[in-house]
């Protein structure tokens, strides 16, 4: 079975962030490299060249059982990809509805400006997360 190319890597998060394209994405980076530090009280790991993952928790797909981060983000060019906070096919949870403008996707909140949304309620969902992933 192949293991998956999404893995931890010691690549250095704070360059990464900085050597992001766009000066709004590359300061949403930091900004939201800080929350998530601060509620996990993890220190901010690379997860393959472009995703930013906080804790580590087996999980099983068609790959089998291999790691995935808990918590995680990519400041991608269309918007900043928010992982963990978000898992299809079950209920939306009623804080999506009030944290402002955002698109999901399997398992990814998609927002295209921090600014935006309610990051006092952003940070709120990545705690519960982080909670379940841990209870």
């Amino acid at each position: 079975m192949a293991a998956p190319k999404t893995r931890p890597t010691d690549q250095d998060v704070t360059a990464f962030l900085d050597a992001v394209e766009s000066p709004r994405r590359r300061e949403e980076g930091h900004r939201l490299r800080e929350i998530m530090e601060r509620v996990t009280q993890q220190p901010a790991v690379m997860w393959g060249p472009t995703m930013v993952g906080f804790g580590s928790t087996p999980h099983t797909n068609t790959l089998g059982t291999n790691n995935w981060f808990d918590v995680g983000f990519s400041p991608r060019k269309g918007a900043m990809t928010i992982y963990g906070v978000h898992n299809a096919g079950e209920p939306d949870n009623p804080l999506l509805a009030e944290l402002g403008p955002h698109t999901t996707g399997a398992s990814c909140l998609y927002v295209k400006r921090l600014d935006d949304i309610d990051l006092a309620l952003l940070e709120r969902l990545i705690s519960d997360a982080w909670k379940a992933a841990h209870s």
